[in-house]
């Protein structure tokens, strides 16, 4: 028995010691683990640690990147001082600056019954500019200011392409100088919100009520287009929005300044959509004597399914198709007649807009 306990004894004595042991190792295992991870703080309780150093305070720049690497940022920078914010008595808008000489291209209905508008340039210069014309029909105004050497926008020459880059500069909801990004979800939509219709370029960059009248631009800073509307349920971004193509936009914008109505094409038809089985398009039901459908060969009871080259898939595309044009131009319209397909070359005759 004597044996016995004294091997218990020992037994536990050696396992405190162990236990002893084992508990002053993780102690000194998590005091060295501190010390590396950190090296200049002080330990309470140590007598000759190391005083304290302070942090160096590190200078913190703006990111630098190569011309190309931020294409938005670098679109924004070209174009963001040629956008203007536009105020009148019963709401508000933007506006781009074609002309150095105080010409500023905006949305007809931004500037609808106001004679005088409040201008704010991107620089926080204010002026009080006067509304010079509108053409209600495709919804681009021109406003006058008194200021000189104005940063005026750059207008593409080119129609752009579905797919690419665009980007938006307005003041939706009158915050000023908003940019937002997206592509050309479409060219050559028809859009027949302003009484007849007009030719657009579709954007899903986002657009909403006070970006009427900004840029819709590409990559370069160009603009491709005048912001004028969106297809929303909701009344705000749906991500559908339209622009007054910059050519047309310009070709109003120059009349409007001259003072000469705008000739616009004609090509002397009267239609209505195709709702029977078989292929979309505008059906023919009256021609204009002597325009240039009737001289051309085109019939009553043809269906045009391309203008242009450019698919119709009913009255309204043909019309909208038509008022992208210039008199005097001859295109390719495809007809079906009899069940097969017929190019006809119509030279385009002259139509002549009303300006307000």
């Amino acid at each position: 028995m004597t044996t016995d306990n004294g091997s218990q004894e020992t037994t536990r004595r050696s396992s405190a010691w162990l236990s002893a042991i084992l508990f002053f190792g993780a102690v000194a295992l998590v005091v060295a683990g501190i010390m590396l991870v950190y090296p200049d703080t002080q330990l309470a309780g140590t007598a000759e640690s190391t005083p304290t150093t302070a942090t160096p305070e590190v200078e913190i720049s703006a990111p630098s990147y190569a011309q190309g690497d931020e294409p938005i940022a670098d679109a924004a920078e070209v174009i963001l001082p040629s956008v203007v914010f536009i105020q009148t008595e019963s709401g508000l808008g933007s506006g781009v600056i074609y002309n150095s000489d105080g010409l500023i291209i905006t949305a007809a209905h931004v500037v609808e019954g106001s004679d005088t508008v409040r201008v704010r340039f991107a620089d926080g210069d204010q002026a009080t500019g006067t509304v010079l014309g509108s053409a209600t029909d495709v919804d681009i105004a021109v406003i006058e200011v008194d200021r000189n050497s104005l940063p005026a926008a750059t207008f593409a020459t080119e129609k752009p392409r579905v797919g690419q880059m665009a980007i938006a500069v307005g003041s939706p909801w009158g915050l000023e100088s908003t940019v937002t990004a997206g592509i050309i979800s479409a060219v050559d939509q028809s859009n027949c919100s302003f009484g007849s219709c007009a030719s657009m370029v579709q954007t899903d960059a986002a657009i909403n009520p006070g970006n009427s009248g900004g840029a819709l631009v590409d990559r370069a800073g160009q603009v491709v287009g005048i912001n004028v509307s969106i297809f929303s349920e909701s009344g705000a971004n749906d991500g559908v929005g339209f622009a007054v193509p910059s050519d047309i936009a310009i070709a109003y914008a120059d009349a409007i300044v001259s003072g000469v109505p705008i000739q616009t094409a004609l090509l002397g038809v009267s239609g209505e959509d195709v709702d029977t089985e078989g292929q979309a398009g505008a059906r023919i039901t009256a021609l204009t004597p002597g325009s240039g459908a009737e001289t051309g060969g085109v019939e009553v009871g043809d269906v045009v399914v391309t203008f242009d080259g450019v698919p119709v898939l009913g009255i309204g595309d043909l019309q909208a198709q038509v008022r992208a044009h210039q008199p005097g131009e001859t295109v390719d319209v495809v007809v079906i007649r009899d069940g097969q397909e017929q190019v006809i070359s119509v030279t385009l005759g002259v139509f002549e807009d009303d300006l307000s």
